[in-house]
């Protein structure tokens, strides 16, 4: 895979899920365009373009990128409702990838790119798919489980399920591109016993087909990054 489309992804992903405070997206959709966050967000898109190339004569494609994730989190922002807020967080993220592979395919796709660094391309896929398996994942499977949240009184700690997914799918993943692939069996054994008895107790079925919803997305995704990630021939 051509490192440079690599780049435009990491720097997406940095931009969107690591470097945007939740306070950032409340503001955004109570104020919409008069949101000052929004033009920081758009900025800091531009400027991460710069920074994983180590260059400024990416330009031309910074500003595609910046002014065309404008557009689309403007679109967003004015026309999404509660209850399409899920339909347009996909939709969102998949025009955001459109512009850049199409950003790719015109400036770089049968070029001749001469990298002192090409041995080290490797480094930057998995950091790409490493980085994937984190807040990126954890939003996307907390918008497709959403709707099946059980109405009851949170009794754990705050936000320590999404950081037992973080490190299992982290896990999971060192554990595919090492070859170690009996490992994900012992991890997923490992939940599955320190769950059982909470939701023995709790003897809610709801609660348990959330939990099991929760865990064999969370492990059939890392899974499905790691093969990939693994599989692709650079």
């Amino acid at each position: 895979m051509e490192i440079a489309l690599i780049k435009f992804l990491l720097a997406h992903l940095l931009g969107d899920f690591f470097l945007q405070p939740d306070k950032w997206v409340a503001e955004k959709e109570q104020i919409k365009l008069k949101s000052g966050k929004l033009y920081l967000h758009i900025a800091l898109h531009i400027v991460l373009v710069f920074i994983v190339f180590f260059s400024f004569d990416v330009w031309k494609q910074a500003l595609i990128i910046g002014v065309t994730h404008y557009l689309i989190d403007a679109a967003k922002l004015l026309f999404q409702k509660a209850k399409t807020k899920r339909i347009w967080f996909f939709t969102d993220q998949a025009l955001h990838i459109a512009v850049i592979v199409v950003c790719w395919l015109v400036f770089y796709d049968g070029a001749s790119i001469d990298f002192s660094f090409a041995e080290n391309t490797k480094f930057w896929l998995y950091v790409l798919g490493g980085l994937l398996l984190t807040s990126p994942t954890a939003i996307i499977i907390k918008v497709l489980i959403n709707r099946f949240i059980p109405s009851k009184g949170s009794i754990s700690l705050q936000n320590a399920g999404k950081f037992i997914g973080i490190l299992e799918r982290l896990l999971i993943y060192i554990f595919v591109l090492t070859n170690h692939l009996e490992a994900v069996g012992f991890l997923l054994a490992a939940k599955s016993i320190f769950r059982f008895g909470d939701l023995k107790e709790g003897n809610e079925l709801k609660l348990t087909e959330y939990v099991l919803i929760g865990t064999l997305l969370s492990f059939g995704i890392a899974v499905a990054v790691s093969l990939s990630i693994t599989y692709i021939n650079i």
